[in-house]
């Protein structure tokens, strides 16, 4: 008998399949999703849309109706007709009284942010007639205060800001030119995400904003130095950063894709840390850019077409931080000082400063008005 050697079997490998990643916690049912609500929800938002409002509104509109639909789907409230203002004005107190996990109560600006869009629907509902009359008409919202920037960064501070990425990399040349952008423009985060290549002129130095708040769209100035970090980032930088040819956002991530919103906050709160800044962050530019051409003599309404304020009053929350200014203008026209100069003791009249007066004598006019209403 002749025994035939067979080679050893070769062993199969292993193939270790992962698998699926279950959640680590079941994805709770939620029990207002039936509530019929919804359907006025999103018929509401559909007509937001169509009626030209932003992308951005919408969303903002749908978290707070939401959250106000779940709140009456615990106390039984299913149809418009049940939503009265005694119902709102329960639901405006449950926002006074809520508290996050860390214990701290909702902002008053938080409270409004809640509370407008349930004025917006009960107007909507009353003009569509699914409502007798409008609910909310008479709901007095929480009363934002004007507080000032928790970061007021000096000219020194801001160039330190400045200086925190590595030009020498890839994409620290790309964050510095959009930290002068920032600076330079004092434009909103929101517009930066949304800049294109050729919304911005270097030749002129001028910016193009398209759809700001409000949607609409202004020109405005660009500083040199801030147009040439930006030249240094499209020749150098953004050919290797994109990944299509035809991506039109100016600033790209390492990925080649647009910025989003919250993504450009943590770059640029990440670079005011390390500056050692314990606050702030885009927004901090747009308050120095304002403050600073403030301060070195720069008209108020200048700013406001700069930063792209529909009105005044909301510019004039800058000349409260411009107080280098203020105290030179205290120092040379107040009268309980140690000394008063000769020569300048006595001003003359110029048809500026009559103007200026005239200005100032209607904001006192119309605080008055107000005080009485």
């Amino acid at each position: 008998m002749v025994l035939r050697h067979f080679p050893p079997a070769k062993r199969k490998k292993r193939v270790l399949r992962r698998k699926p990643r279950m959640p680590s916690r079941a994805i709770a049912h939620d029990p207002a999703a039936a509530n019929p609500l919804h359907a006025y929800r999103r018929v509401f938002l559909e007509w937001a849309l169509a009626a030209g409002y932003a992308d951005h509104t919408g969303a903002t509109r749908d978290r707070a109706i939401g959250r106000f639909i779940a709140w009456c789907d615990e106390r039984g409230l299913t149809q418009p007709q049940e939503i009265t203002r005694a119902v709102l004005e329960r639901y405006q107190r449950h926002l006074w009284l809520y508290r996050k996990t860390d214990g701290s109560p909702l902002s008053p600006t938080t409270q409004e942010t809640l509370l407008n869009p349930l004025r917006a629907l009960c107007k909507w509902l009353a003009r569509e007639n699914h409502i007798l009359y409008n609910p909310a008409s008479e709901l007095v919202l929480p009363r934002s205060p004007r507080q000032l920037p928790k970061t007021l960064l000096s000219v020194a501070q801001v160039e330190h800001v400045l200086n925190q990425p590595d030009v020498t990399e890839i994409s620290g040349l790309r964050d510095r030119a959009m930290l002068e952008t920032l600076y330079s423009t004092g434009m909103r985060r929101l517009e930066l995400t949304h800049l294109g290549v050729f919304d911005v002129d270097l030749n002129r130095g001028t910016v193009m904003i398209r759809q700001g708040k409000g949607r609409k769209d202004r020109l405005i100035p660009i500083g040199e130095r801030a147009c040439a970090w930006i030249q240094r980032y499209l020749d150098a930088v953004r050919p290797q950063l994109v990944t299509r040819s035809d991506e039109r956002a100016l600033f790209v991530t390492d990925y080649g894709e647009p910025f989003e919103r919250n993504r450009l906050s943590d770059l640029v709160k990440k670079y005011m840390r390390h500056a050692g800044m314990a606050h702030g962050s885009c927004h901090a530019l747009r308050h120095a850019c304002a403050t600073h051409m403030l301060e070195n003599g720069a008209d108020i309404r200048f700013i406001q077409a700069l930063l792209g304020h529909a009105e005044l009053s909301t510019t004039q929350i800058y000349t409260q931080v411009a107080i280098g200014k203020l105290k030179e203008i205290h120092a040379a026209t107040h009268p309980a000082r140690l000394e008063r100069s000769r020569a300048t003791g006595e001003a003359q009249a110029t048809p500026t400063a009559d103007a200026d007066a005239q200005r100032l004598l209607d904001a006192l006019d119309a605080e008055d008005d107000d005080a009485e209403h």
